[in-house]
């Protein structure tokens, strides 16, 4: 089973091919110049995913040495994202299924993130999942496929938008995350103490408001005598710290009180060495952590098809991916109502 995967929910255009969980191709086209306006303008990124699509499209075919017509599903993200971004990919897998009469499947972007780590590795269920990226934060309990339950999530700023509105404060620009983790490695992580937040009505919630406050009035305060050449690093160190350990400390909680020892990790933050260091320490005490490459951890269709694989497989009713799915429409919205 040939499946054409497409990813368009914010500024990466990519297509994957995969044959069955297979990936045969995974490209991806990113917009690196929405940095000049310190974050994504949604009418200019979709605009270049309507110049990007049906190249990016030819090159992951091309790769994976198969054409159209060996394709046998076409999926693509569904939600949540931009709406202007969500509708090219979507309306372009769809005039595909419908003039090929294959089946269509739209997938949530969220639990593409999901089971993004079964692409390289096999995880036994139960097992925890944090999802951490740019636009979104949250922790989920996986029983089964598409058995899943959202034990927390944030309550203001996901990790990734608290990385880069602190890179933004430090004058780093945007991407902030990857520049904070690279300051970071030489920096003490001890040198300032910023608050980790601890929310009152579910243990599990995250939140990052606070250490983005902190921050702020911080840098505020200080001096420019205070700003040594090793500042900007110990900045860094600190505040990565403090956002990681929230991370991590959470997700501890929950595998001990649910009694679970397999956990993956996905989305874009994932590929913070900071992060991955404090969680590879669990692999030492019994745990079981699995992070996906950074190719996989990104926005990408390589995790776009492989849910839509899943999900065909574990459809009681396949009949409804040939006519029904194609109504699906995007909704511009940052909710999990469907996830």
């Amino acid at each position: 089973m040939r499946i054409l995967a497409i990813e368009t929910s914010c500024d990466e255009t990519s297509v994957s091919i995969l044959e069955n969980k297979k990936i045969l191709s995974n490209v991806i086209s990113s917009q690196l110049f929405h940095s000049e306006w310190g974050g994504v303008v949604p009418e200019i990124a979709s605009r270049e995913h309507l110049k990007n699509i049906v190249l990016v499209t030819n090159k992951a075919l091309n790769k994976a040495q198969v054409s159209m017509n060996d394709i046998e599903i076409v999926a693509a993200a569904s939600e949540p994202g931009l709406i202007g971004a969500l509708l090219v990919g979507l309306n372009y897998a769809k005039a595909i299924a419908v003039s090929k009469n294959i089946p269509f499947v739209p997938v949530n972007h969220i639990q593409a993130h999901l089971y993004s780590p079964f692409i390289e590795h096999n995880i036994e269920f139960p097992y925890l999942c944090l999802i951490v990226s740019g636009g979104h934060t949250l922790l989920v309990k996986v029983d089964d496929f598409f058995q899943h339950t959202i034990l927390g999530t944030t309550l203001d700023d996901a990790a990734g938008e608290a990385f880069d509105k602190g890179a933004k404060m430090l004058g780093l620009g945007y991407p902030g995350g990857p520049m904070i983790d690279k300051l970071a490695k030489t920096g003490d992580k001890n040198f300032h103490k910023f608050p980790i937040s601890v929310t009152k009505d579910n243990e599990f919630d995250f939140s990052f408001s606070g250490i983005k406050t902190a921050l702020m009035y911080y840098l505020k305060k200080l001096r420019d005598e205070d700003k040594d050449e090793t500042f900007l690093n110990d900045i860094c160190a600190s505040y990565q710290e403090a956002i990681v350990k929230m991370l991590f400390n959470k997700t501890l909680s929950a595998a001990k009180e649910y009694k679970i020892k397999n956990i993956a990790i996905a989305g874009g933050v994932s590929a913070n060495s900071r992060l991955k260091e404090k969680f590879d320490e669990l692999n030492k005490s019994g745990y079981n952590v699995q992070i996906p490459s950074i190719q996989f951890t990104m926005d990408n269709a390589a995790m776009i098809g492989i849910t839509a694989y899943f999900r065909y497989e574990n459809s009681k009713n396949k009949s409804y991916f040939y006519r029904e799915s194609l109504n699906h429409s995007a909704k511009a919205r940052l909710d999990y109502v469907n996830f």
